[in-house]
């Protein structure tokens, strides 16, 4: 059992960063040294670096990383796990967004665009993001897989994670987007 809480999106984000399984999250440091901390990333972590992710989210910039948990690859079963391994770099690059999307900025965009807020990923293709209720932020995929975010705004030197519970892949064609 995992010890994700959900905690619903509000204004200004905390000092403190959230934790993952009572692992500090550092907000000094990098999208993926925080990933790599994390008790419930370690399939996550291994696909970025298998994707040569690694530099990007080590490095500069800002970006946005949807991070899904160990459970949510392990909820895929194994033929789709294994399909997901020969295109890992593709799926790797599905799940990261330029720019820092803390949860206000996302509910920023949805209100502006009309209650569902059009990401492109660094892959090519589009996340949409959409509410959930009146507090939780639902993510879609091109494949109509929806995922909520189950631990909102977790601040790095280099942008924002935000802790997804399914894994979201691209669609086959990489302009096709989610209208659902």
């Amino acid at each position: 059992m995992t010890s994700m809480n959900r905690a619903a999106p509000t204004a200004p984000m905390d000092v403190s960063n959230p934790m993952i399984a009572g692992v500090a999250m550092l907000p000094g440091e990098s999208i993926l040294a925080n990933a790599s901390r994390s008790p419930e990333h370690a399939t996550f972590v291994s696909e970025v670096k298998t994707a040569g992710l690694s530099d990007r989210l080590d490095g500069r910039g800002e970006y946005t990383v949807f991070a899904p948990t160990d459970m949510a690859y392990a909820a895929l079963g194994k033929d789709k796990t294994e399909e997901m391994v020969k295109s890992v770099r593709k799926s790797a690059r599905y799940l990261v967004v330029k720019g820092r999307y803390d949860s206000t900025r996302l509910l920023q965009l949805i209100n502006e665009q009309g209650g569902r807020a059009k990401l492109r990923t660094l892959e090519g293709g589009m996340i949409v993001a959409s509410m959930n209720g009146p507090t939780n932020i639902l993510l879609m995929d091109e494949n109509g897989t929806m995922a909520d975010i189950a631990i909102y705004d977790i601040q790095q030197r280099n942008g924002v994670t935000q802790v997804i519970d399914r894994v979201l892949s691209p669609g086959k064609d990489p302009r096709q987007v989610a209208e659902r």
